[in-house]
């Protein structure tokens, strides 16, 4: 079960960014589980949670002509989209290999499977969470298998509306409820416009049962950083170790320095949100003994004179009155001659 505590679930995903190589996936697992460090306050911050990457059947995903049709993409890694498909494609083994790292990096591996026969994952390991893509939202046959599994599921709505959505969690429901919703746009990159983070509250009003996150194909990290402010528990993002690197993905991708912004900006706002009451915290104190006004005088006060409100003001330091209690003040005898421009201490005046 996902971790409904302060933090949130950040999930970094690999897709096909590996460019079907284990070693680049291993790579950016390894970005993936970088402790963040912020300077200013000397903090190691928790990086991600989770890595994901993504197996397809390849006799289940495009008909024999798309399948053939020619691909001649600067991103293209074969001369048809069969084979580029192929190309960027990991086995059972090599997929077990990347969970293998992924683990002694203690980070969760969460798997989107996009056919029934991809399960035969299973018989080399079990992922921690499986991913249903938001175009197979109403695969059903895919849903039911997947299900079956009693494996805990996220679903992605980039493409579903109540209708879809409810169809899927009524099916997977008969197996268990251990089921994530994230909201998502599949719109590559997502336009700020079409974003629609306000569906976070939607979803968390009306889907109370379910941990409710966000996956995000927008550019940069705002949005992000926004849906954790919106009730966000999951976030899911696109990583890789080099945004310029061939493939569809990568320029739409975090890199290194993103990862880092992005998980630092999270945790520090976790960190942040602190409890529902006002009160002077202890870390503001030498700033108000340094900044705060106190009552001083506006004028030289000789020994005896009676202290009039025309003869004080309000300079800093805070260790003094406060103007809320100026009666404290007003009316008081000087002990002492009181410089111009000085506290006046309580120490310093007698009631008449």
């Amino acid at each position: 079960m996902i971790n409904m505590g302060k933090n949130t679930y950040i999930i970094g995903e690999i897709g096909q960014n590996h460019n079907g190589s284990t070693e680049i996936a291993k790579l950016i697992i390894d970005l993936a589980s970088r402790t963040v460090d912020e300077n200013l306050f000397n903090l190691k911050l928790k990086p991600m949670d989770a890595v994901k990457l993504t197996k397809r059947d390849l006799n289940f995903e495009l008909s024999n002509s798309q399948m053939e049709r020619p691909y001649s993409s600067i991103h293209s890694f074969g001369n048809t989209y069969g084979a580029h498909r192929e190309y960027l494609e990991l086995n059972d083994e090599e997929h077990f290999e990347v969970f293998q790292h992924a683990k002694s990096k203690d980070l969760d591996f969460v798997e989107t499977l996009c056919a029934p026969s991809c399960l035969s994952i299973l018989n080399f390991f079990k992922p921690d969470y499986l991913k249903v893509a938001s175009r197979d939202l109403t695969n059903l046959i895919l849903l039911h298998a997947l299900a079956e599994t009693r494996i805990p599921i996220i679903l992605s709505t980039g493409m579903a509306g109540k209708r879809e959505l409810d169809a899927a969690l009524n099916l997977i429901s008969k197996h268990h409820t251990n089921i994530s919703i994230l909201h998502c746009v599949s719109q590559y990159p997502t336009e700020p416009q079409n974003a629609n983070l306000n569906t976070i509250k939607y979803l968390l009003n009306n889907y109370s049962d379910y941990i409710i996150g966000f996956s995000d194909h927008s550019i940069g990290i705002a949005m992000p950083l926004a849906a954790v402010a919106l009730g966000a528990k999951i976030i899911e993002k696109h990583i890789t170790i080099d945004r310029r690197m061939k493939g569809t993905d990568q320029a739409g991708s975090l890199g290194p320095d993103g990862v880092n912004r992005m998980v630092r900006d999270i945790r520090l706002f976790e960190m942040s949100l602190g409890e529902e009451d006002i009160f002077i915290d202890d870390s503001v104190k030498d700033a108000r003994l340094k900044l705060e006004r106190s009552i001083a005088s506006k004028r030289k006060i000789l020994k005896g004179e009676k202290i009039a409100i025309s003869d004080i003001h309000l300079l800093s330091p805070g260790d003094g009155i406060k103007w809320i209690d100026n009666d404290k003040i007003i009316g008081t005898t000087a002990l002492v001659d009181i410089e111009t421009n000085e506290i006046i201490y309580p120490n310093l005046v007698a009631k008449i």
